[in-house]
């Protein structure tokens, strides 16, 4: 593969990953944790977008407690390349800072936009939308991928996408409107009409056609990104701690998407994405024994079935017990039914209004 390709991957890796307390921590995010197979979400993030992107050409974004563990377990990726954010400005901010980097390295740099922390199982076939997304990025669109929805999901917002989308194919159509986090009845509605797609967080663009976007949305952002030196400057870093707490906090969706005039978009069919977005997410993800039970550690169980245990070097004895999930760590343990794994995040909020920073 040629190597000067103008493509480059931004990585957003500053989430703290609550919902996987006790495991995930403000320095051992959900990002840099290994759920499945000995690599971590990040690790597999880099290894999968290889074949398109380079690692030489992949940045991250992070903050300032993960940052290390970053640089250690991706020692193909630049360490230059690894940046803590200042402050929490949410997403428009850090990819608009990322974009400024990025163009005054290549001025024609073409960007695709990735979580850090999202399983996709069939890595080939996303590749071939990611591809797709490039290509049509480099006409100055912006572009989105959609995942097709399976079931009437109320925490992920939504694409809209024209009544003839059809999933998989690798045209590009006009997305007609984002929709917001949907109530229940809302989003059976859509699950129903067929042309609405998960948003995934996955975008592509040039820098420029994001820069030129972001000056007419949010001029305030621009100018303050603006202001920065060149990144090779000795002047950045302490101009960046200066100018990056002052932005907007803004989500790039409400900033640019939502206001753009045309967004192009891909209608994806399964490439076998899953946001492991809670501690459930990786009890559905793994193999079970015949009583529906994941162990990843020694466990004894008796008449129990649906669990979900990891209590790293000690035995656990269920006895009795249905749909729980035992997640221990030297200094805190969780159980918890498994049917509320989204509430451990609020669990989290507890702590740190008792300010126990030691357990967060």
């Amino acid at each position: 593969m040629r190597r000067n390709t103008g493509r480059y991957a931004l990585i957003l890796a500053g989430g703290r990953g609550t919902r996987f307390w006790p495991r995930s921590r403000r320095s051992r995010a959900k990002q840099v944790l290994r759920f499945l197979g000995e690599r971590s979400l990040i690790q597999q993030t880099v290894d999968r977008l290889g074949p398109v992107i380079p690692p030489d050409r992949v940045w991250v974004l992070t903050n300032d407690h993960l940052r290390d563990e970053i640089v250690r377990q991706l020692p193909e990726v630049p360490r230059q390349q690894i940046l803590a954010e200042p402050a929490q400005r949410n997403t428009a901010p850090a990819i608009g800072l990322a974009a400024h980097i990025l163009q005054s390295v290549e001025p024609d740099a073409l960007m695709g936009v990735f979580p850090s922390d999202h399983v996709i199982a069939k890595p080939a076939r996303y590749l071939r939308f990611v591809r797709q997304a490039f290509h049509a990025a480099a006409q100055g669109n912006i572009v989105v991928l959609g995942i097709q929805a399976r079931w009437p999901e109320t925490g992920y917002g939504y694409i809209e996408f024209p009544k003839d989308a059809r999933a998989g194919s690798l045209e590009p159509f006009k997305v007609r409107r984002f929709r917001e986090k949907p109530d229940l009845k809302t989003a059976m509605r859509y699950l129903k009409a067929g042309n609405f797609y998960w948003n995934a967080g996955m975008f592509f663009w040039r820098t420029s056609v994001l820069l030129d976007a972001l000056r007419e949305f949010q001029p305030k952002t621009a100018t303050l990104l603006a202001s920065l030196p060149e990144f090779r400057s000795r002047r950045f870093a302490s101009a960046l701690k200066q100018v990056f707490p002052n932005c907007e906090n803004i989500s790039i969706d409400y900033a640019v998407l939502e206001k753009a005039r045309t967004v192009a978009g891909f209608a994806t069919d399964d490439f076998g994405w899953n946001d492991v977005g809670s501690w459930n997410a990786v009890y559905e993800l793994l193999p079970r024994d015949r009583d529906g039970n994941v162990l990843r550690s020694e466990a004894l169980a008796e008449s129990s079935s649906g669990n979900y245990v990891d209590a790293g070097g000690k035995l656990v004895a269920l006895l009795g017990v249905r749909d729980l999930l035992v997640v221990d760590t030297p200094d805190a343990l969780l159980i918890a039914d498994r049917s509320r794994a989204q509430e451990v995040g609020d669990l989290v909020k507890k702590l740190e209004q008792q300010k126990r920073d030691e357990l967060l």
